[in-house]
């Protein structure tokens, strides 16, 4: 079916997954909705400025109802009759631990899958059948997986079929990470919450840019908040892709790309470092890449602004170091506690228990 042709949802339900994955964004996102609500959560351009002051309204109230023993006992009793399937598939500490206990405060039972020598795919079953079987006995999937594009044709199939679920992507090969922009986005909230908020910010986000999915993903989110700046610094193979320059043209987002960190950093309200992203080389092409350049140091805190913050989605190499992580202005440990809270928050958004939550 040409793309001319499509015209509606159910347009879209005759498609094929290529012809689907091959849509352009704007027009499939209402498959992943019900009733006009968020119901699978892929991308980071689902989220409109309206959800995500839901979002941070909603984890702003569970972090205070959760701080004694009475809230979090209440907090349990709202998703307890639900089940998640944590399917990761790909190497992962914070965001499976963060859904893990995300789960955990909302009551929801979790069954988990680390790796596919754990499945049936191990005797051959397709990733697709392995999904499918999950919706058997779960209400949600959150799923990382080493291939792009794997959540989205998860929720696509699923949506199709008598039982669809939610489905959430927790990190889909070099492509998007939606939920670690939330939390970016939401730590970075929390930051300038005294100080004009994220709007009129200058953004450095330096490292591996080109197959960074968070760097990615927040950029996308950045377009909601007037003002921003946002300064590339990476080596020039590990450059920003031109999808994004043309994502930021589009909505005349200011942006440069440089290779000098120190001349960046003066500049700079946040600061978002990333490793490098080696487990994607074909030839082993990292090792020709000088990365120490790139590098945030202690020495690099003198010529800081007082009030910037610094970020990272973590796990680390030496891309920080480890003598930065006492500054007040490193927020990367808070920032990763800060997950926990959005996705609990998200998951309560996604089975429509955040009116709950705001009404206690």
């Amino acid at each position: 079916m040409a793309k001319s042709q499509i015209k509606n949802y159910q347009d879209l339900k005759k498609l094929s997954w290529d012809e689907f994955h091959n849509t352009p964004m704007i027009n499939k996102l209402k498959h992943f909705e019900k009733d006009g609500h968020l119901f699978d959560c892929l991308f980071s351009q689902q989220f409109t400025p309206k959800i995500i002051d839901t979002l941070f309204n909603t984890a702003d109230k569970i972090r205070k109802i959760a701080k004694n023993k009475e809230g979090l006992d209440w907090l349990q009793t709202l998703l307890s009759h639900k089940r998640a399937m944590l399917y990761f598939v790909q190497p992962s500490t914070r965001t499976f631990v963060s859904f893990q206990s995300a789960c955990h405060i909302l009551g929801m039972k979790v069954s988990e899958i680390r790796s596919t020598s754990t499945s049936s795919e191990l005797k051959g079953e397709s990733a697709e059948d392995t999904i499918r079987t999950f919706s058997s006995y779960a209400d949600m999937i959150i799923m990382r997986h080493f291939e792009e594009g794997m959540a989205e044709k998860a929720a696509w199939m699923l949506n199709k079929t008598k039982r669809p679920i939610s489905v959430v992507n927790g990190g889909s090969g070099k492509d998007q990470h939606p939920t670690q922009a939330l939390l970016d986005l939401y730590t970075l909230f929390l930051s300038f919450s005294k100080t004009g908020g994220i709007q009129n910010k200058t953004i450095v986000m330096a490292g591996d840019l080109r197959r960074g999915r968070t760097v990615r993903s927040l950029t996308y989110l950045l377009k909601h908040y007037k003002g921003i700046r946002l300064i590339y610094v990476s080596p020039e193979y590990l450059g920003i892709g031109d999808d994004i320059k043309s994502f930021l043209k589009k909505h005349k987002m200011p942006y440069e790309e440089t290779a000098n960190l120190t001349k960046s950093l003066r500049l700079a309200d946040a600061v978002y470092m990333t490793r490098i992203q080696d487990e994607y080389d074909i030839n082993n092409e990292s090792k020709e890449i000088d990365y120490s350049k790139f590098h945030l140091t202690k020495e690099h805190l003198k010529i800081m602004k007082k009030s910037a913050i610094i970020m990272h989605p973590l796990p680390r190499r030496q891309e920080i170091e480890t003598a930065v992580d006492d500054d007040p202005r490193a927020m990367y440990w808070r920032q990763e506690r800060n997950g926990m809270w959005i996705r609990t928050a998200l998951i309560a958004y996604l089975f429509g228990s955040d009116k709950v939550i705001l009404d206690a």
